[in-house]
């Protein structure tokens, strides 16, 4: 096991090693110059054969007259994408107009050789002239179409709709799959059968797709032949097995998931079918091989050769991920199947990088290292053919010439092209070469085709995509099979890296939790850390306090507290910062990078002093960085005002406590730094590395103290010339007056407040995706967070089915010890919040509550309300309160939100671009967040504020 454990570690570390190294590492997979030249020719040979002798398969006309680079195929993408789940009538007009009205369809009017493309392009362009009719139409004809119009509409696109996921969908159901399948089957293909649906959200939904695979295995079971190579098989995704496939929930994948998995095979192996795990986003790799290598050492398995892995090409990892399944292979003596595949997250995993501050990227940027990473791959799995069975998974002329040179013994591997593109291609390989094909064959409603139709649409609607091009018969072929290889050469990267996206600012570094060395790394350098020896250094205070852990019992350290006097006598001794902008800049960057190195003891006192979970003690300490280094940009010699208070609340006490006091010295001010009175440790922490750094301590006087002693001193003391806070409407109301009596007239308040933040969720949605967002929106950080979810409008139509897996996602969160790494939701921050959040819930409708969690906890909860009229002030914890409204309703909706006086943030959750615009326009937000969560702003990425109260 030792080389297993050793490979292991080599994927790990090329995670995110750089692109050019890894290619270099692949080179000695690759063709020399002679076997590139005749592979290309070979390729050349077959586009031409294809478009002079082959008939292109409709889906492959389709997506060449409306490929992603046209408006009308981006549309009748978020069509496809969305229409064929909205329930209502008159969601789906609206839908339909938003999509069809604005694009012109009669450009592609006659275009294509396919006439169930011409005749859908004639419906399309009928459509969107109907829904265009001026407005200067009489209203007799208005009425008619009301009346007769869009019924016939609505019927003629969703059939449209239909159609279109007809020619993706093998079958709803396996038994008229595998009836569909019988005619290729008898011309030698062979399938492997996709049961639709994404990841799982719910307990119920993991047991409803493991019952779809089970059913699907029995269907299958009774098949023609012996060779399990000729037989038919399944695939499944892991995700889908178990709603929290997540590295921190690795302990509960291990005892769920695995059991389910090893059911599965065991099932397949009894059938003499195969079974082969899908591949899902990089960072669920590593977790991925854990599960694959726990069920394939199981010895009820022994002599069954169907067990299927699937490696992604476009992953820097791919190469060494194939090397560990040879070894597991012949470690266990089972002959497995890799089917190797380009990739399909590209753009999600590139986002990824990005927001979470990653080294690099999982994936290769360019498409023509991923094509050969392909090729090298390919050549890696044909000198393992003894124990490995490739499945090459491509449509690609190019790719399919070089794999054909490489002479493996045609029974030794297959070709597999997706259903309903690539026949032409396959058929032609098997003709001349004797290959095999297995089909790619997704099963299910065609409601839940959607986000598999997304990604073939995207992978294979791309100007770049061989499918698009093939059809395209201006392209010359001698593009169409270009040499990826002599490609790379030509093509330098020019995707900037995570750290470099808000260049010249550098991104803060982020962690990657999906590396179980990482986290156990961390998780022993935690465990070192002694926090009841934190003492106050740098406080202004003489009163002792001891500072107690809000989810534990024990204490985290000792703080120092001031006292009016001493309050008053630190507003009389802070002097600006006089030093020339270039070094004030200049010591806020080492401030930065500071943060980064204190990491860990930054962590460790976000854990136990605010009862932070993991993730929101990375993203609060890289939050930090990026306010230092954001706010330095902006150091200037003119904008001082002299002394500046800054308060911040406990539940960003890094994050915000460093924001204010940057935004302050930025600009050459002197500060008096006071924070929330539950947090004062985190802030001597944090103002003894600004000192560190180079602010002078003169110029930033940490006032730690009752706010209702200091804080009159802090905002009332004649020489403050400004006041930043964050916090309750009601506290910076005290403060304003407090101001408005003592200071100088015109004196900036600078404040930004909670709210009733709300979100709606129209029939469009897609409910896993509404239903992910609103699990982080409103229960991450236990809800504490000023920009977190209160109030959800969810439209009545789909109310029924989004409660209903919203309330299983709610009870699939783990409430808990902050210090563990699987906890989700952490405690209330003291006592006093939680009873009021306790009593909240007892005077309101419970509709469903979470995990308890323990005695400093507050369940995840889900009040029935009539609306947000019903809120009579922000309930600061993990509790949203849910209504439903008319899809006629919506105006009234947003006049009772804008209503409420509130306007910090606010969520949408709909696919029709035409509402999103206009709500957009109406609601009285600061921040407007669609068809995502409404909590986490980036510093400088996405500004942050409110109106009114907020």
């Amino acid at each position: 096991m030792s080389d297993l454990s050793a490979t292991r570690r080599l994927i790990r570390a090329k995670t995110f090693a750089p692109e050019d190294e890894v290619l270099e590492c692949l080179s000695r997979f690759l063709p020399d110059d002679d076997a590139r030249k005749r592979i290309e020719e070979n390729a050349a040979s077959v586009v031409e054969h294809l478009r002079k002798d082959a008939k292109p398969a409709l889906m492959e006309v389709f997506l060449a007259e409306y490929g992603l680079n046209t408006d009308e195929g981006v549309a009748l993408m978020c069509l496809a994408e969305a229409l064929l789940r909205v329930p209502d009538a008159g969601t789906m007009d609206t839908l339909i107009e938003d999509k069809i009205a604005p694009s012109d369809w009669g450009k592609h009017l006659g275009v294509a050789h396919s006439p169930l493309v011409n005749a859908s392009t004639w419906a399309l362009f009928l459509t969107g002239k109907v829904l265009d009719t001026d407005a200067s139409v009489a209203s007799v004809l208005r009425t008619a179409i009301k009346r007769m119009g869009e019924p016939v509409i609505r019927k003629a696109v969703r059939r449209a709709m239909k159609e279109m996921g007809r020619q993706f969908v093998l079958g709803e159901t396996i038994q008229s799959a595998m009836a569909r399948a019988a005619e290729r089957e008898a011309r030698g293909n062979s399938y492997s059968y996709d049961m639709l649906g994404e990841a799982a959200r719910t307990d119920a939904d993991a047991r409803r797709y493991m019952a779809a695979y089970a059913d699907a295995i029995a269907a299958m079971a009774g098949a023609e032949g012996q060779d399990i190579r000729n037989r038919p098989g399944i695939s499944i995704k892991l995700s889908a097995l178990f709603e929290r496939y997540e590295r921190l929930q690795r302990a509960r994948v291990m005892e769920v998931l695995v059991p389910r998995v090893k059911a599965l095979a065991q099932q397949a192996a009894n059938a003499n079918i195969g079974l082969n795990i899908d591949a899902e986003e990089a960072d669920r790799l590593d977790l991925s091989l854990d599960v694959i290598e726990a069920v394939l050492s199981d010895p009820a398995l022994a002599g069954w050769d169907g067990f299927g892995v699937v490696v992604q090409a476009y992953g820097k990892r791919a190469s060494a991920v194939i090397d560990w399944l040879s070894q597991l292979s012949l470690h266990h003596d089972r002959r497995i199947m890799v089917r190797l595949v380009k990739g399909a997250y590209w753009d999600t995993e590139i986002k990824q990088a990005q927001t979470l501050g990653h080294a690099s990227y999982p994936v290769f940027t360019r498409k023509a290292a991923t094509d050969a990473s392909y090729i090298a791959c390919a050549h890696q799995l044909a000198g393992m053919v003894d124990h490995i069975y490739p499945q090459f998974a491509t449509h690609n002329a190019h790719t399919v010439a070089a794999i054909i040179d490489m002479n493996i013994a045609p029974q030794a591997y297959e070709f597999q092209r997706l259903h309903g593109m690539g026949e032409a291609l396959h058929d032609h390989l098997s003709v001349s070469y004797g290959t095999k094909t297995r089909i790619y064959a997704p099963v299910g409603a065609h409601r839940d085709l959607l986000a598999y139709l997304v990604r073939r649409l995207l992978e294979n609607g791309a100007n770049s995509s061989f499918v698009n091009q093939i059809v395209d018969e201006a392209r010359p072929v001698c593009e169409v099979v270009a040499d990826p290889i002599a490609a790379l050469g030509a093509q330098a990267i020019k995707l900037p890296q995570p750290a470099e996206i808000f260049a010249p600012r550098v991104n803060s570094d982020g962690f990657d939790w999906s590396d179980p060395d990482a986290c156990a790394a961390l998780e022993a350098q935690l465990a070192s850390i002694d926090t009841k020896a934190w003492v106050t250094t740098q406080a202004v205070g003489s009163i002792r306090k001891t500072v107690k852990s809000p989810g534990r019992n024990d204490s985290v350290g000792t703080a120092y507290w001031a006292t009016a006097q001493e309050a008053s006598e630190a507003v009389a001794s802070v002097t600006m910062w006089t030093a020339d902008p270039t070094t004030r800049a200049e010591t806020l960057h080492h401030a930065a990078d500071l943060y980064e190195a204190e990491r860990v003891n930054l962590t460790s006192l976000l854990m136990r002093e605010a009862g932070k979970t993991l993730i929101d003690c990375i993203n609060e300490v890289r939050e930090a960085v990026d306010f230092l280094r954001y706010y330095a940009s902006f150091a200037d010699a003119t904008s001082g005002v002299g002394t500046v208070t800054c308060i911040s609340p406990w539940n960003f006490p890094l994050a915000i406590f460093t924001g204010q006091i940057a935004a302050a010295l930025a600009a050459g001010n002197g500060v008096l730094a006071k924070p929330a009175e539950q947090t004062s440790l985190i802030a001597d922490y944090a103002v003894a590395l600004l000192i560190k750094a180079g602010v002078p301590s003169e110029c930033l006087r940490l006032v730690a103290g009752d706010g209702a002693v200091v804080g009159p001193v802090l905002t009332g003391t004649p020489g403050v010339n400004a006041v930043a806070f964050t916090g309750s409407t009601a506290t910076a109301q005290r403060i304003n007056r407090t101001m408005a009596a003592t200071l100088a007239p015109g004196t900036p308040f600078i404040a930004e407040t909670g709210g009733q933040n709300a979100m709606i969720v129209d029939s469009t949605a897609l409910l896993e995706q509404a239903v992910r967002d609103i699990i982080a929106s409103a229960f991450q950080s236990a809800g504490q967070r000023c920009s977190a979810l209160r109030m959800l409008y969810v439209q009545e139509d789909i109310a029924p089915a989004l409660i209903q897996m919203l309330t299983g996602a709610m009870d699939a969160l783990v409430v808990g010890d902050a210090t563990d790494f699987a906890t989700d939701v952490g405690p209330i921050i003291d006592a006093a919040a939680k009873a009021r959040i306790d009593a909240h819930i007892a005077a309101s409708v419970i509709l469903h509550q979470g995990p308890a969690g323990g005695p400093n906890h507050v369940p995840p909860t889900l009040l029935r309300v009539n609306g947000i009229n019903d809120l009579a002030e922000e309930v600061f914890g993990p509790v949203c309160h849910i209504a439903t409204f008319a899809a006629c309703d919506l105006p009234r909706v947003i006049s009772d939100i804008n209503g409420s006086g509130y306007g910090l943030t606010f969520g949408l959750h709909s696919r029709i671009d035409s509402r999103v615009e206009e709500i957009s326009q109406q609601v009285h937000a600061g921040n407007i967040y669609v068809n995502r969560n409404q909590i986490g702003a980036v510093v400088g990425s996405q500004p942050f504020g409110g109106y009114g109260l907020s």
